[in-house]
């Protein structure tokens, strides 16, 4: 089985929630020190359990940090701790679309 947790975002009558202009990225393509907003965990349940009681809830802040010589596994600093995860689970982790940007005014 399967969990997928999500926040609200709050789309109707099959609307996709995200626009065409803002794609959601996953954990894994985050640079280090690039922070993201967790929006959902797409693991098994008793994976994904594991990974909410470390801090890796739906809405908190996750920032990558270092890595090991080969890539993996990478530190990812979450709920004041650091955690190491292998690409594989990183790239499960869904983030927040970035918001469009909002016209600047004129002066």
């Amino acid at each position: 089985m399967m969990l997928q947790m999500s926040v609200n975002n709050g789309h109707r009558n099959g609307q996709s929630p995200v626009p065409n202009h803002a794609v959601a990225r996953t954990l894994a393509q985050l640079a280090e020190g690039e922070a993201g907003i967790l929006e959902r965990l797409d693991l098994p349940e008793d994976i994904a359990r594991r990974l909410m009681e470390l801090g890796f809830l739906p809405g908190h802040v996750i920032v990558p940090a270092r890595s090991a010589p080969g890539g993996e596994p990478r530190v990812y600093r979450v709920d004041g701790s650091e955690v190491a995860l292998r690409r594989e689970t990183a790239s499960k982790l869904i983030l927040r679309a970035p918001k469009a940007p909002g016209k600047a005014s004129a002066l």
